[in-house]
């Protein structure tokens, strides 16, 4: 279904003035598939909002591989922390995983129409909140799980996001491995693994959950003690950290 600015969680406090202040702020910007947005340390003079597509944000380790970050589906903003920043540039390189769409904001006329919305200030900073508890999170997660707790994890994450029991990987599994901070062959590994317990069925890039109790326990399992962790915040995205992503 389209995007629209009003359903955006960023602007959805936004009187019908201001919105129409920020369209005419923005500027659509269409990626072909593997096209860059931006490099990781140039400035950062906007930030975005996805309309279709997926972009996926990473950096470069200091041996040459690739570590993706983030990825970004339609509906959702990323980089608008930086605009209150003095000399912000990006941390990441963004690029399109996909054909893509999205609309692009002037930080600079964007943060002068916030001046006016004391609202929408308090709106991006609880958006920064729920993603700054989701990084923290992650690294709780990949300091105490393994990796099949976090490949479960995942999965039962696109259970809960899609509300069915049969859901496509819409990411490449490179990526979604990376994600993990996983190699792309033990992501794979995992999930025949998985596959031969009966936990999931794998065709291609589809999965159907056989055993969704199971899942969900080994996603929350300790691997020190074999028992449960903390539950997945309901409704975040263990890719985004946003509300909305898959």
């Amino acid at each position: 279904m389209p995007v629209e600015l009003r359903d955006t969680y960023l602007f959805t406090t936004l009187t019908d003035v201001q919105l129409e202040q920020v369209k005419t702020l923005s500027r659509k910007i269409s990626l072909g598939e593997d096209e860059v947005l931006f490099e990781c340390g140039t400035p950062a003079s906007r930030f975005f909002l996805m309309l279709s597509g997926q972009i996926k944000l990473s950096r470069l380790s200091m041996d040459g591989n690739e570590k993706v970050i983030g990825i970004v589906h339609p509906g959702n903003t990323f980089a608008e922390a930086l605009m209150f920043q003095e000399q912000p540039s990006y941390p990441v390189t963004a690029t399109a995983i996909k054909d893509s769409e999205l609309f692009g904001f002037d930080n600079q006329q964007f943060s002068h129409m916030l001046r006016g919305s004391v609202e929408s200030c308090f709106r991006m900073m609880g958006d920064m909140s729920q993603r700054l508890r989701s990084l923290i999170k992650e690294i709780d997660d990949l300091t105490l799980q393994n990796a099949t707790n976090r490949v479960a994890g995942l999965l039962y994450q696109y259970q809960l996001m899609r509300e069915a029991e049969t859901f496509t990987l819409d990411a490449p599994k490179g990526v979604l491995a990376s994600r993990l901070s996983v190699k792309p062959e033990t992501f794979s590994r995992i999930l025949h693994h998985l596959s031969d317990k009966e936990i999931i069925k794998v065709k291609g890039n589809k999965i159907t959950i056989l055993n969704s109790e199971e899942l969900r326990e080994l996603s929350h399992e300790d691997p020190f003690t074999g028992t449960k962790k903390i539950n997945i915040p309901g409704g975040v995205c263990p890719l985004t950290g946003n509300k909305r992503c898959l």
